[in-house]
């Protein structure tokens, strides 16, 4: 496995690798969820490489940059171990220049749910995204699901631009008590780590009764929310029923597919989960299909 941070010899890399080759992009302090994408891109292409760049670009002046965790001689031996063949790691100045000054903006699917909460966030994921697409000339990248309005974001930015790259949709790896694997969730103390399962607790009433052949968004709403108050150091900020494909809030029933998500602070994190409604879209094969609509 080669390791670089230099751009020139990225591109000497890059060049040496043959046939089909699938990117998968991280910001480091690997888990399972990354390690599933890693798996997912070994089985489907000639050659894998991996990003890892916390990228600064992403966060507000309020968030966790400078404590975001990072483990990277660990994240290393865990990419050895997966067969990957690259792996890039600049810095920030290698990223963006000086006087760098060029960003994408992704309207209407960024500005609505983390958007609405984290103003500029999706400008910084489609501008690094974009530029590791650019450096790296993948046929497949390779996102998780856990993030989904970051799906939606980069789907649409590689629809709208015409970019030569399909995006593979890997579903959120879990915890055996269905908490969402995240890198944040090691600031999580044990009992805030047993606290947190409220948020795929809330998720599941949503689809049993999703299941049950319920259709309206504020009931919907309304199962998750009676979940989230029974913990009471749950702080919420969002709970939400969305289209699937344009992330608008539903008010009506609908038998389009329902993308049901919410944002919770339980101690320091804060924590995103979601989950597809109907439940067979949660598989890569229904995630696939899916967001094949979009193109």
């Amino acid at each position: 496995m080669q390791v670089t941070q230099n751009l020139s010899d990225l591109r000497v890399a890059r060049g040496a690798l043959r046939g089909s080759t699938g990117l998968v992009p991280t910001m480091g302090a690997l888990h399972a969820g990354h390690m599933a994408l890693v798996e997912q891109a070994r089985a489907t292409n000639d050659g894998v490489i991996a990003t890892i760049f916390v990228n600064p670009t992403q966060f507000g002046s309020d968030e966790d940059l400078s404590s975001y965790p990072r483990s990277l001689e660990n994240d290393l031996e865990k990419l050895a171990a997966a067969d990957v063949d690259l792996v890039f790691v600049p810095t920030p100045d290698v990223m963006y220049a000086r006087d760098f000054q060029t960003y994408i903006d992704v309207e209407r699917v960024s500005q609505r749910l983390e958007g609405a909460h984290r103003p500029d966030h999706f400008r910084g994921v489609a501008t690094v995204v974009a530029k590791l697409f650019n450096l790296t000339q993948p046929q497949r990248a390779y996102f998780g699901q856990k993030d989904a309005q970051q799906v939606v974001v980069i789907r649409r930015m590689v629809h709208d631009l015409n970019m030569p790259v399909k995006i593979v949709v890997v579903p959120t790896t879990r915890e055996a008590d269905g908490l969402a694997l995240s890198s944040r969730n090691a600031y999580l103390t044990e009992a805030e780590r047993q606290r947190a399962t409220v948020l795929s607790r809330a998720l599941d009433v949503a689809a049993a009764q999703y299941e049950a052949g319920e259709r309206t968004p504020d009931a919907l709403r309304d199962a998750m929310w009676a979940v989230l108050r029974a913990e009471p150091t749950a702080q919420v900020d969002y709970v939400s029923v969305a289209d699937a494909v344009t992330l608008e809030e539903l008010n009506e029933a609908s038998q389009e597919p329902m993308l049901a998500s919410l944002a919770v602070q339980i101690g320091e994190p804060r924590l995103l989960d979601n989950r597809l409604l109907p439940a067979h879209l949660n598989t890569v094969d229904g995630l696939t299909a899916h967001l094949g609509a979009l193109s």
